[in-house]
């Protein structure tokens, strides 16, 4: 019988845990106010997520290649990956470039636009996010190009129109802590909406999402992202699990699409990537934290997985003057 993993613990649902990971960073907050007509073409922004909410008026927004939709008040549209679009106060109208249009900077993380012809008004909520979170990046790999929650009823909208009326007052009085404020309810209109399209999506009822749900491979798994440093093994896993060796490895390969040994070391990759690239730690110190008895096993994991050593990333990033995850512009317009 395999020994218990002394680090085994206790968890609870694994999805759950990783949307309890989920932090957002670079949060700007933009409340516009617009009279049509209007338009404006917002670019792709690389590995951010962007929302907007209308809370007064309709709003049209187009994204690459898909067909316009109207976003009426209460309505909320999340863009997990950055996708170019448009918003407008009626389709195909002549759109102008976001960067063109000027704001009132208000605060490091909030603005104010206005723009428009002249007639009927739009007020909007428009954010700019990212995640910092490792298991955020496999998350968010996954979701649609567009999540949209509509109506304030109250199975979906109560928790979103009390949430969105205390940012709006926030944002209007920019007390001390103001910004704080504003940037954690941001997380919690984007957490939320990552939520309603789980439980709504027939989507992710499969692979790494319906893995995560299985209660003998989510714990395994679940473990693994909690402490991947820690020797793990097939045998120590599957006992986790409650499951016999073989019974896990076929149901994990089944269900995630690689062994638990392979997705361990791809996990413990993207960890590693994100901290050569984002910090000054050393290799030694990195390798070391990720479980590695050497670092030079560490590089030659690395190197396997991405091609390159752990140092040429290192390399990489600084002729880019930015890290693995860009930050959000410094000047967002709203509709």
């Amino acid at each position: 019988m395999t020994k218990p993993h002394p680090n085994i613990a206790e968890t609870t649902d694994p999805l759950a845990e990783t949307l309890h990971m989920l932090r957002l960073t670079g949060t700007l907050y933009c409340r516009g106010e617009m009279t049509a007509p209007w338009a404006i073409e917002i670019p792709p922004m690389e590995r951010v997520m962007t929302f907007l909410v209308v809370t007064s008026g309709i709003c049209w927004l187009q994204l690459d290649g898909e067909e316009a939709q109207m976003l009426q008040q209460g309505s909320l549209a999340l863009i997990p990956h950055g996708t170019a679009h448009v918003i407008s106060s009626a389709p195909d109208l002549e759109a102008v470039p976001l960067f063109d249009l000027p704001v009132e900077k208000v605060s490091e993380r909030y603005e104010i636009m206005r723009h428009g012809g002249g007639g009927e008004l739009t007020r909007s909520m428009y954010g700019v996010v990212r995640f910092d979170d490792i298991a955020a990046e496999h998350l968010l790999a996954l979701l649609p190009n567009t999540i949209r929650i509509d109506a304030w009823d109250d199975q979906t909208g109560g928790w979103l129109q009390s949430t969105l009326r205390f940012i709006a007052n926030e944002a209007a009085s920019l007390k001390p802590g103001g910004e704080t404020v504003i940037t954690r309810l941001s997380d919690v209109v984007v957490i939320q909406a990552i939520r309603s399209w789980l439980e709504t999506s027939a989507a992710a009822d499969t692979g790494w999402l319906a893995a995560l749900r299985d209660p003998q491979i989510g714990r395994a798994m679940g473990l693994m992202h909690k402490q991947p440093g820690e020797d793990w093994s097939v045998e120590t896993l599957a006992h986790a699990a409650g499951m016999s060796r073989s019974a896990f490895a076929a149901r994990f390969m089944q269900m995630v699409g690689r062994s638990p040994l392979r997705y361990l070391t791809d996990w413990r990759m993207r960890i590693a990537r994100s901290r050569v690239i984002d910090t000054s730690d050393s290799l030694a110190v990195i390798s070391a934290e990720l479980g590695y008895q050497s670092e030079a096993a560490f590089c030659r994991a690395f190197k396997r997985v991405f091609g390159h050593p752990p140092g040429r990333s290192r390399q990489i990033d600084a002729r880019h003057a930015g890290p693995v995850m860009a930050p959000a512009p410094p000047t967002v317009a709203v509709a």
